[in-house]
């Protein structure tokens, strides 16, 4: 029964890994774009930059989390069986759970999803990244702690 415990347990952290992923992505998302519309910290009210932010932040985690479920919960299956705890891993990682959403993206032919602005790919790469990283910070670093190891000789 505890093992089951330790199981669930360890399921619970990845969620909320993933869930700190996702928000890490979408605030570097909002950060991005924001900079790209020209809203610079002087136009704009503290008190209204905070209140957005408040909302679209967590709004535009949901679409992030949604788009890279199935590549990331590979990535994080794959790197939780290997035992993965480095923070490179996870950051290159989240990029190419990126790239994967962007060749979905791609080959899904939406005519609005053009590649036109090079500063899509790249944010949304980038955004991968930073998302990797948070994933490593809050579950990667204990990946692999439930396999029993072998003393060393």
């Amino acid at each position: 029964m505890s093992r089951v415990l330790l199981y669930l347990g360890k399921f619970a952290h990845m969620v909320l890994g993933y869930l700190a992923a996702s928000l890490a992505a979408s605030a570097f998302l909002n950060m991005v774009f924001l900079g790209a519309a020209g809203l610079m910290a002087a136009d704009i009210p503290p008190e209204v930059a905070t209140g957005s932010m408040v909302f679209t932040i967590p709004f535009t985690a949901l679409f992030v989390a949604y788009f890279a479920f199935v590549p990331a919960l590979v990535v994080m299956l794959l790197a939780e069986l290997l035992g993965k705890r480095d923070w490179l891993f996870y950051a290159l990682s989240g990029g190419f759970v990126a790239l994967v959403f962007l060749g979905f993206a791609y080959q899904g032919g939406d005519p609005g999803f053009a590649y036109r602005d090079p500063l899509l790919p790249v944010s949304i790469i980038g955004s991968g990244l930073i998302g990797g990283i948070a994933y490593w910070f809050v579950t990667g670093r204990f990946a692999g702690a439930l396999h029993p190891t072998s003393p060393a000789p």
